[in-house]
């Protein structure tokens, strides 16, 4: 089927009981509308080069985290550029952008608000009025988000899942669209509070910045040795974001694909008797059903950013990691052994056959 002779598919109405009884004539053209996220991501892609050398992939996953509302978290080295990465962004997406600096000493209430009591000079009353913390906005960074403790880590958990807050009572809803984009230090442990498991779970992708290449940190620092300027422009609005989030739902999956996700999730739990026996001893929990939806909602966002209206298994091969990385708990054996998520997560593919193929491509 010619990708441009397509329409949005009909989206079948459902009766009270869930039966389908009719379907609702397309309203969208598909094409035009994945054309147009094209060109946007494209902009996007320019602007985040003037300032951002390098780090195309991890720029494409943050893209692919917004397309589909989910919660990212970037984990590298200091000075890759994390912090400046996600505020760039912010800048381009003319939303209200929020960084909040997690520290040993930060507070609940110093991220979601709190009440104050004031008082009506005409009348005398007091009252009690909110005020609103760092959490209303549409993107917020939580930069060092594991040097705070679980007491502070633990009031994100509403935020992120629910999108809204409880504080005093009271319920707030936060600003649509909202998302958490959150940066870590890998190799520090003094002073620092590991994120649990559940609050993991929230994150639609961990998302690894590596070091640049010799041409990119060259180009890094001639820019940063000399006057070199780049004003970057807005070139996505919060409607914009939205049109682009509803169109995620609309890309094409085949039974092969849905197959292909769920062998791949379903062999990362050591109970399935679907893993290697090399790989047994060293996953102690696999991965839950909310990794198999991120991992097929992610492989639709990408199938849009590559301009086409159909997931693939290359699509999953490419997003695996990052949305299965942090799902995937090991056991001291693997980490005595020095081997890592992503390393076993790669065998796994390799040997899930659906998945192999891709995988080699």
């Amino acid at each position: 089927m010619n990708r441009t002779d397509m329409n949005m598919p009909p989206r079948p109405v459902a009766s009270e009981n869930g039966q389908h009884l009719a379907t609702r004539p397309p309203t969208v053209n598909v094409a035009e509308a994945i054309d147009d996220l094209h060109a946007q991501y494209q902009a996007l892609r320019t602007q985040l080069a003037g300032v951002i050398v390098g780090q195309n992939e991890v720029a494409e996953q943050l893209l692919i985290g917004l397309l589909c509302r989910g919660h990212c978290i970037l984990q590298g080295m200091p000075g890759l550029a994390k912090t400046l990465l996600v505020s760039s962004l912010a800048s381009l997406t003319d939303m209200t952008f929020r960084r909040v600096q997690f520290t040993p000493d930060l507070m609940p209430g110093d991220i979601t608000g709190t009440e104050v009591l004031e008082e009506d000079h005409t009348t005398g009353k007091r009252f009690f009025r909110f005020v609103e913390g760092p959490l209303f906005g549409n993107m917020i960074l939580a930069d060092e988000i594991n040097r705070t403790p679980p007491k502070t880590q633990s009031a994100l958990l509403e935020a992120m899942q629910e999108r809204q807050l409880t504080v005093c009572g009271k319920t707030y809803k936060l600003p649509d669209p909202f998302f958490v984009l959150a940066t870590q230090n890998p190799v520090e442990t003094e002073g620092t509070y590991p994120l649990p498991e559940a609050q993991l779970d929230r994150f639609l992708l961990k998302i690894h910045v590596h070091y640049p290449t010799r041409e990119e940190e060259r180009e890094i620092a001639r820019r940063q040795t000399t006057d070199y300027r780049f004003t970057t422009r807005p070139v996505l609005d919060a409607e914009q974001l939205k049109t682009m989030q509803e169109l995620v739902r609309s890309v094409v999956v085949s039974d092969h694909v849905y197959d292909a996700a769920l062998d791949l999730v379903r062999a990362t739990r050591p109970e399935e008797g679907m893993m290697p026996e090399s790989l047994q001893s060293m996953v102690q929990w696999g991965a839950g059903p909310r990794a198999t939806i991120a991992l097929l909602l992610a492989a639709k966002a990408r199938a849009l950013l590559q301009r086409r209206c159909h997931a693939t298994t290359a699509d999953l091969v490419a997003v695996a990691l990052p949305v299965l990385r942090h799902r995937v708990i090991l056991t001291f054996n693997a980490e005595a052994a020095g081997v890592d998520a992503d390393s076993i997560l790669t065998q796994l593919m390799e040997a899930t056959p659906s998945l192999s193929t891709a995988l080699t491509r």
